[in-house]
């Protein structure tokens, strides 16, 4: 405060006018469909894409009402949550936040809201960006489809002397061998689910 007045932020997030209308059916070909024009029309001639990967869908299932999937592009990964009715769902401004409960654990989601948008409002948890580590679109599906497969697995406890031995490469089963085809700079998908939940190894 200063002389006796508040000071007013520079910007505030757009809120919903009123819920955001649920997805009766599966969103996927939606989403897909936006972000090729995204891609197309906005994104295709900036120098940070990677230009080995194109577009694509990962997913989206329901869970607890609402959609969850995931979402590939040149510029990200990332994890969608969609409304679909359900109890995941929260109408927030954008860039807002919110923390949801999965199996693997809470996760963090920014909200986006842009009522002019084929897809006016979703919750994304970004995965990836940029993506110039991924070599290849079977890399970034394989990605992708491991973290939605982690995320509806639920979160083991280890006996406290298994929590208390120090990792090795047996007793890391998600870490790719070296040397293995599967084996990439991205974490392996139980470590980095870990840190998006705020757990730590």
């Amino acid at each position: 405060m200063s002389g006796g007045r508040f000071r007013e932020p520079l910007y505030r997030a757009e809120r919903p006018q009123s819920p955001a209308r649920p997805h009766a059916d599966n969103p996927a070909p939606r989403v897909l469909a936006m972000y090729r024009r995204i891609w197309e029309t906005t994104m295709r001639d900036l120098d940070f894409v990677n230009r080995a990967l194109e577009v694509d869908i990962a997913g989206f299932r329901r869970h607890r009402g609402d959609w969850v999937g995931a979402v590939i592009t040149p510029w990200f990964v990332n994890l969608y949550v969609l409304p679909g009715g359900g109890e995941l769902w929260r109408d927030l401004g954008s860039g807002e936040r919110v923390k949801l409960p999965f199996p693997i654990g809470e996760l963090e989601f920014i909200a986006d809201y842009d009522p002019a948008a084929e897809i006016p409002a979703a919750l994304y948890c970004p995965l990836l960006a940029p993506v110039t580590a991924l070599k290849s679109q079977d890399e970034a599906l394989r990605m992708a489809m491991d973290a939605l497969e982690t995320l509806f697995t639920p979160a083991a406890v280890p006996p406290p002397a298994e929590a208390a031995a120090p990792a090795t490469p047996e007793a890391a089963p998600d870490a790719a061998a070296p040397g293995d085809p599967a084996a990439s700079s991205v974490p392996s998908r139980r470590a980095f689910f870990r840190r998006l939940a705020g757990h730590r190894s």
